[in-house]
């Protein structure tokens, strides 16, 4: 069988992929990106019905195309984006083989290339760029058992309420999608649970201003890494609606239980931790933060817009906050679906090169792996707050196509002896 060769191989035609082969092309890199589905594919098929983007469209983008057919401050569904990606690649010419998956790579007998074993065939390439995201294999905590006489599903898998079977729906995870869900939910008359975690809870404006804007002048998308002790600790805004804060109590005020922490599940009974008015004061605390962090730099830098002081007024406390439910009888309470917005984790099993910790994360600075030849795109925190993140992950592409380019740069040396 004819062994295909190329320079540089990208895995994943998601974002990351696709600013990838931008970068590449821009450098004049021979590239190749396999998509093991179409192009965008978790954008279509890993989300649910409603979703939008948690940025406007003015943010979330990359720096050389427009959501045209948006307004600038509008919330793009997840088919549009996905459309989006797929204009872009258009766009940047990029080569993409949609339905290939890969299933191994490894290093050559002589060390000069990687071997990459396809559903298409061989592929024999100097370079490998990982970019298959960071959304890529769901968790579910094993707390409730599969026999139980539940409907279980993880975020990813959730589409729309009249997906569940009849009864009340208890979330688990307090981020983005798992309020969001839980928002959705309340709204088509389910009665819901929402288990909350630590997280930070972000106004989704101030001072007319999203708060996309506010991190980027406050140079809060530049962070390099997390403030240590709060690396599981989630985010949860909102584009839903036109955009709105996540507010818990607000929440709560509409109907949804709150409760703390999923701990265990025992003879039909969820049991749950006593942190949930730790983690609601916690995310008070951030929301806060963030105002005092906007009008210091209004003051300082005497920008006009205007004052906002309703933007401190608190939802009432409810009941549940006051006095918090630490077990429920799912039966008792006509129980019966769970939904895990419990996050992913990265699956990296396909490549086997001398790259990753015990647990399976990958070494790497900037993307730039210990192995020579391997990179990594779309990783969470990457180089920044903002790596996942549709200009973020350009921004990280365009870095690791420049060190590609300049390895190829010292490899095309000639010494005395060559000339």
């Amino acid at each position: 069988m004819t062994i295909e060769k190329i320079d540089t191989l990208i895995v994943g035609g998601g974002q990351a992929g696709i600013a990838m082969s931008e970068h590449l092309g821009n450098n004049g890199v021979e590239h190749l990106v396999l998509e093991k589905n179409r192009i965008a594919e978790a954008w279509r098929s890993g989300r649910w019905d409603s979703l939008v983007a948690n940025g406007p469209a003015w943010h979330d983008r990359f720096p050389n195309l427009k959501f045209e057919d948006c307004d600038p401050d509008e919330f793009p569904g997840k088919e549009r984006i996905a459309d989006y990606l797929v204009d872009y690649a258009k766009q940047v010419d990029a080569p993409i083989r949609t339905g290939v998956e890969v299933t191994t790579a490894r290093r050559t007998e002589d060390g000069s290339a990687f071997l990459v074993d396809t559903s298409a065939g061989q592929i024999k390439a100097r370079n490998i760029v990982a970019a298959t995201g960071a959304f890529q294999c769901p968790v579910i905590p094993p707390i409730v058992p599969q026999a139980a006489d539940l409907e279980q599903v993880h975020s990813f898998h959730y589409r729309n309420p009249e997906q569940l079977p009849d009864g009340a729906v208890m979330v688990v995870g307090g981020g983005s999608s798992g309020a969001q869900i839980a928002d959705e939910l309340n709204r088509a008359g389910r009665k819901v649970f929402l288990s909350v975690g630590p997280h930070d809870r972000p106004p989704r404006a101030y001072r007319e201003r999203d708060f996309v804007w506010w991190l980027g002048v406050l140079g809060l998308w530049d962070m390099a890494a997390q403030k240590p002790g709060t690396e599981h600790v989630t985010i949860s805004v909102s584009g839903a609606y036109g955009g709105q804060t996540m507010d818990f109590r607000r929440l709560a005020g509409e109907g949804v239980t709150l409760v703390g922490r999923t701990d265990s599940f025992k003879d039909g009974v969820l049991k749950f931790g006593g942190d949930l008015q730790d983690n609601i004061a916690k995310g008070d605390a951030n929301y806060n933060e963030m105002l005092d962090m906007a009008d210091a730099y209004v003051e300082r830098t005497g920008i006009d817009l205007p004052e906002e002081p309703g933007a401190r007024d608190v939802f009432p406390d409810p009941d549940c906050l006051t006095n918090p439910i630490r077990e429920l009888d799912l039966a008792a309470e006509g129980i019966t679906s769970i939904i895990w917005a419990t996050g992913f984790r990265q699956d990296f099993s396909w490549m086997e090169v001398d790259t990753f910790d015990e647990k399976g994360a990958p070494l790497h600075q900037r993307g730039v792996s210990n192995e020579p030849g391997i990179y990594f795109l779309g990783l969470p925190w990457q180089s920044r707050r903002g790596s996942t993140f549709l200009w973020g992950v350009w921004h990280d592409a365009k870095h690791i196509a420049d060190q590609i380019g300049i390895k190829q740069a010292y490899l095309t040396y000639q010494g005395p002896s060559e000339r």
